[in-house]
């Protein structure tokens, strides 16, 4: 809203801009003016395209600290206890690892489930599950596919890393998974409903503050090179 009445006022400026009557002195000044103006509006119109980007929600999972955190325009909103994976950090096919590095969220599953929702193949099966259900270790409640963006994490989306709702939460906290990021399923029902397709989620081998520090220094890098381009 700010940049559009900026922009507004920019471009009526440059159409009523007061010209003085006569002189190379008049003609100067009125070239000065609308220098001024456009340089204005190139800056108004960087900022449509930069602040967007940074103000939009993002996610920073610590490793080290088995937690995640939710961002939005820079500040930590929400931080979740997780488990990642319990077989260490890695990308290979088969290896049931947590990938590391930048991604993003491709798909969302399970809006309307109810709490405790099972899925097999991203599909409910119509049972539900309590916490702790003993000897039961399915995907419930939501889906967040996630999509590698780095050369360390391709295979993300095709190894069918998500975060997702577990009943096993007695184990969240620690290392527990198969290489999904897994919630509790009330705390995944609040995440699914603060995100979109296309946000952006950091995986860090780092504390949970280096961690969000060195997202929100990649997020700028990105940032100005979209820019940029």
């Amino acid at each position: 809203m700010f940049t559009k009445t900026v922009l507004s006022l920019i471009l009526s400026g440059l159409r009523r801009a007061p010209v003085p009557p006569m002189g190379t002195r008049a003609a100067n000044w009125s070239g000065n003016m609308r220098l001024f103006y456009l340089s204005v509006l190139w800056f108004c119109l960087t900022a449509a395209i930069i602040t967007p980007a940074l103000a939009a929600p993002s996610i920073v999972v610590s490793v080290p600290d088995q937690t995640l955190a939710l961002i939005d325009d820079g500040v930590v909103v929400a931080r979740y206890p997780v488990s990642t994976s319990k077989f260490g950090l890695g990308d290979s096919s088969g290896s049931y690892a947590t990938p590391l590095g930048a991604m993003k969220i491709e798909s969302k599953i399970g809006g309307n489930a109810p709490l405790g929702a099972v899925f097999k193949n991203r599909s409910m099966t119509g049972e539900i599950l309590r916490p702790n259900a003993p000897g039961r270790d399915p995907i419930v409640t939501r889906i967040l596919w996630l999509r590698g963006l780095e050369k360390q994490n391709a295979r993300a989306f095709a190894r069918n890393i998500y975060i997702h709702g577990t009943p096993e939460e007695r184990l969240i906290g620690r290392p527990a998974s198969y290489g999904c990021i897994r919630m509790r399923s009330s705390d995944v029902a609040r995440l699914f409903g603060s995100v979109s397709v296309g946000t952006k989620i950091d995986v860090e081998n780092a504390r949970l503050g280096s961690a969000i520090a060195h997202a929100k220094l990649e997020s700028h890098s990105r940032t100005t090179r979209l820019a940029a381009n």
